[in-house]
């Protein structure tokens, strides 16, 4: 409410006073964050309708050549003839306009996760709809192929757009720009979980300037560079003293209601960001749903389930992948044949059995990386190596490795043949990483739960560090798989697959 519009008998503040309030907001840390999310939504639009103009102008030059004009039959009394580039300058801003609607730059999803991806997505796919059927109601004739066209490269495009803008945006952060200044207020133990899955992820945007616990005991950091600033006194003025834009409620406090709602309502005033962290980790995404019932938000969590359309869609996808990889891949394949055959004594592939959805055994081919005789040695390798009693045991520099497999290992060309596992179904394209019956064995209970899925040539695991990762982060990964499936998320894995294979870490 501005100045000349308050009440008659409500004292107005002075001018100097006003000015010095709007100057608090303007500096505020909020402030800042509210800029730059400003300014970065602004750009993607830019880039979105910039990257759908040249989309739909690409397929209408390549598709509507000499007919130039669309007849609409379905207008009362008289046909209307209709420029196609009104056509496409009406598909523009309404593809734009969908981009906005489904919230695609709303700055709680760009950036991370695979719910902006998911949201371009259904943007696309809801505008193309609604043009059908409208096309279909005034019956006018568009090209087909012009749709065809224009749907799938644009899709294609904006994903593109998003990813590489998510790249800039991520390298930004973690060079400390961009970032949102976050307080962490809860018990110990659940603000220091919530702080290591935080700085696991720099590239998260939130950087954490301090915690409050209940008693506050500031001699003590919640680790060596996470100061305790504070105890539940006094919360709002521990926000403003650590310039905090953001508040993350960790749990297992003492906080009261009225502490809670108080706050809320402070933090409001601020512009700055609440976040509440449940105690349930490691679910995310579709299988969370806040109901609020007799004024309690609560959360209701599905139980992680690959039955019906979802099971189908997976299956399907990994037979056509497979099918349309095994034909990109032959000649790469060919070429690994023959310098395996003629470098070296032994078979071409290479089987080894593993471990499969519901403990099914099932045996897994590669190319033949390594001398024959090569499982004999194992054990005594671990040995010398001293990790015969760990799982996911890998050799550094291992000796039985043929010069032409080291080659092959490195750019994961020996797992080509895995292919004919996803059609087989005794593996997918993405999912937990197949492990031998020794590995298994060494699974604690929460641990057997990667078994719900079929093992995945590819999967979380293998693009988040593959074997330079410990036991413990390779079983936390496939069991994030498992419980938060979806179909954009094997997309976003399989598209970053294709860095992990060409890095030099991690591969042995």
């Amino acid at each position: 409410m501005a100045i000349d519009e308050l009440p008659a008998h409500v004292e107005r503040p002075s001018l100097e006073v006003q000015q010095r309030a709007d100057l608090r907001e303007l500096l505020s840390p909020a402030a800042r964050v509210r800029r730059w999310q400003r300014l970065f939504a602004r750009v993607l639009s830019i880039t979105d309708t910039l990257v759908i103009a040249i989309t739909v102008s690409g397929a209408q030059f390549i598709r509507i050549r000499s007919d130039t004009r669309l007849v609409i039959a379905g207008i009362p009394d008289e046909d209307v003839a209709v420029a196609y580039s009104v056509v496409s300058i009406v598909m523009v801003l309404g593809w734009a306009l969908s981009l906005r609607l489904f919230g695609t730059r709303d700055y709680k999803v760009i950036g991370t996760g695979t719910l902006e991806y998911k949201r371009v997505t259904n943007a696309t796919f809801a505008f193309f709809g609604v043009f059908a059927i409208l096309a279909f109601a005034l019956q006018a004739p568009i090209g087909r192929s012009y749709l065809l066209v224009a749907l799938p490269a644009g899709w294609v495009l904006l994903i593109l757009s998003r990813w590489l803008w998510r790249k800039w945006l991520i390298g930004r952060r973690r060079r400390g720009r961009l970032l949102s200044h976050a307080l962490l207020v809860g018990d110990r133990t659940s603000s220091l979980h919530v702080a290591e899955q935080i700085q696991r992820d720099p590239g998260c945007g939130l950087e954490i300037v301090g915690a409050i616990t209940e008693r506050g005991t500031t001699s003590h950091g919640l680790t060596a560079d996470i100061p305790v600033i504070g105890g539940w006194d006094h919360l709002l003025s521990h926000v403003d003293r650590a310039r905090a834009d953001t508040v993350i409620i960790t749990g297992n406090h003492t906080l009261t209601p009225r502490q809670l709602r108080e706050l809320g309502w402070g933090l409001e005033e601020r512009k700055a960001s609440l976040i509440v962290a449940p105690a349930l980790t490691d679910v995310a995404g579709p299988r969370i749903h806040s109901t609020p019932v007799a004024g309690l938000p609560l959360i209701h969590v599905d139980y992680p389930e690959l039955t019906g359309i979802d099971r189908f869609l997976k299956r399907a996808f990994d037979v056509f992948g497979a099918l349309v990889l095994i034909l990109l891949a032959s000649p790469i394949m060919v070429a690994v044949a023959i310098a395996v055959k003629s470098t070296s004594r032994g078979p071409l592939f290479y089987g080894q059995e593993r471990i499969g959805r519901h403990r099914v055994p099932f045996k897994m081919w590669k190319f033949r990386s390594m001398i024959i005789g090569a499982d004999d040695q194992l054990k005594g390798l671990l040995d010398a190596q001293g990790t015969s009693d760990r799982p996911l045991f890998k050799v550094a520099n291992d000796p039985r490795i043929t010069p032409v497999g080291k080659f092959i290992r490195r750019h994961s060309l020996d797992e080509l043949p895995q292919f004919f596992n996803v059609l087989a179904g005794s593996m997918s394209l993405v999912g937990p990483r197949p492990q031998v019956a020794a590995e298994v064995a060494l699974y604690e209970d929460g641990a057997h739960r990667r078994l719900f899925m079929r093992p995945g040539i590819s999967g979380l695991w293998q693009v988040s560090g593959r074997s330079d990762l410990d036991w413990d982060d390779a079983i936390r990964l496939d069991l994030y798989y498992v419980e938060n499936w979806s179909l954009t998320g094997d997309l976003v894995i399989l598209w970053r697959t294709l860095r992990a294979v060409t890095a030099k870490d991690g591969a042995y």
